[in-house]
């Protein structure tokens, strides 16, 4: 049965309608209609799934949708961008970089691994936000006591109790063998000193809120990392399938504490993550992130138009594309992959691949995984009028985060129409005159633009830039008309 957080996660998805996903995509991705469209129903359908009769939903298998296009128009950004949405699960991976079984590197299972993992930073992430308030309270309270130790308690003599301790009887008992008045005072020098103690804490921690204790140094407990049990630590990790044998042993072991004197500031990280490691319950965090995984989960198959047929009179020895295919099948069908934290099914993942399929395409890769990518959209190239688009629309445009660059240093940057228009042309000609990398061409072009810009700006002071036609023209005139330069730099 799913978790009530999950049914959270899924009724979520009730409030997202596909005119209303491919809205939001657009605030973001510009144009690709087909490919949002595509995507926003893929989406809707897990709701929807969930929603079926118990005895045909299991019958309902994902929309998997392959996405054809070149690099640069908005593929991965798309379904990185539908995840953030609905929450679910994320991680890309490269169908070129595994290998079939039985040779050396990573089998396909390993990217449900993944998949697990960062499903399991999600929720952790959820869950350390909900208790952070507390956490905070109590690592400003385990400093407070780190700066300020509280005076060690007076030592009962013989057996007696304190003073102040207990009923009336027992303080008659302490005082029968000795001065009354004596003990009064006692007790009464206690309570002053516990006050004193009480009203300095309290100055304390408000010089702690205010971050004016951060230089300040403190002792605290950590465990060290045990290098000598890493045992994968060589460039490639551990071989598949041993990821975790380097945690289990270091689990056996007995853990060792040191103490460390830190700052402040380095003392509250520290502490920190001791207190979310007593505030959440990671067995319910595993189970919530498989849960996640096995229902809303989405994997982004890059490339995977590089396994499609066979490599043609290539030397040497290589590993069969059509073989990695078939190991895909099983995983994209639907079976159980064993992980460190249990068996995750994966007939409910929504596997999204893409690929330029500029040599091979669709129809070269094998029929049975052909079958499990029902859905298939073609992404346009994208134009100088989509270049314009997408520096002036998106929240995220390129523009923008110029402009929030440039204002931390209390200046103003702004670009005009007509600047706006000189960056597309030439982001627009390169891409034509060289290898077209799409949208990806922009940032070459802006970076080379603004670099003397960026550069300066400290020491140039606070005064407006304006970006206009000219501007871009003068600036990168050179590179462009350089063919040597303009490859090596743009």
């Amino acid at each position: 049965m799913p978790s009530n957080r999950t049914e959270q996660a899924i009724a979520r998805l009730a409030d997202l309608t596909p005119r209303q996903i491919a809205a939001e995509l657009d605030r973001y991705i510009v144009g690709q209609a087909d490919a949002k469209k595509a995507v926003a129903i893929a989406l809707r359908n897990r709701w929807r799934r969930q929603r079926a009769p118990e005895g045909i939903r299991a019958e309902i298998s994902p929309n998997n949708i392959i996405l054809i296009g070149p690099t640069g128009v908005g593929k991965t950004e798309i379904a990185r961008r539908l995840a953030k949405l609905a929450s679910a699960p994320f991680i890309k991976v490269e169908a070129s970089k595994f290998t079939e079984v039985g040779y050396v590197g990573r089998d396909v299972e390993g990217m449900v691994r993944d998949l697990v993992e960062s499903a399991i930073d999600m929720v952790r992430t959820e869950r350390e936000a909900e208790v952070d308030d507390l956490a905070h309270e109590r690592v400003d309270e385990r400093l407070l006591d780190l700066l300020l130790p509280k005076p060690p308690a007076a030592e009962p003599k013989g057996g007696e109790e304190k003073a102040g301790e207990g009923d009336a009887a027992s303080i008659f008992l302490v005082s029968s063998g000795g001065s009354v008045t004596q003990e009064r005072s006692a007790a009464a020098g206690a309570s002053e000193a516990d006050e004193r103690y009480r009203r300095t804490r309290e100055k304390l921690k408000q010089l702690l809120l205010d971050g004016q204790l951060e230089q300040r140094e403190v002792e605290v407990e950590v465990t060290p990392s045990r290098p000598g049990f890493d045992l994968f630590a060589a460039p490639g990790g551990a071989p598949e399938g041993m990821e975790n044998f380097t945690e289990m042993l270091s689990e056996m072991m007995p853990k060792r504490r040191k103490k460390r004197t830190v700052k402040v500031a380095e003392a509250r990280r520290i502490l920190i993550e001791q207190e979310y490691e007593k505030l959440v319950d990671m067995e319910d965090v595993t189970a919530d992130a498989l849960e996640r995984v096995e229902k809303l989960g989405i994997i982004f198959l890059d490339e995977i138009d590089k396994i499609a047929g066979e490599r043609s009179q290539m030397g040497g020895p290589d590993v069969s594309r059509e073989g990695v295919q078939r190991d895909l099948l099983p995983i994209v069908e639907g079976s159980n992959v064993q992980t460190k934290y249990g068996l995750v099914k994966t007939d409910g993942i929504l596997f999204i691949a893409a690929g330029a399929f500029h040599v091979s395409k669709p129809s070269d890769l094998i029929p049975e995984l052909q079958g499990r990518f029902p859905i298939r959209v073609e992404l346009k190239p994208l134009t100088e009028a989509d270049f314009v688009r997408i520096m002036t629309e998106p929240e995220n445009a390129l523009t923008k985060q110029y402009a929030a660059l440039v204002a931390a240093e209390q200046a103003s940057l702004t670009f005009t129409e007509d600047g706006v228009a000189e960056i597309a042309r030439t982001a627009a000609q390169l891409n034509v005159r060289m290898e077209n990398i799409g949208a990806r061409r922009l940032h070459t072009v802006m970076t080379s633009l603004l670099e003397d810009i960026l550069f300066d700006l400290p020491d140039r002071g606070t005064a407006p830039i304006v970006i206009d036609a000219a501007v871009v023209r003068d600036r990168l005139k050179a590179i462009v008309e350089d063919e040597d330069l303009r490859k090596y730099i743009l």
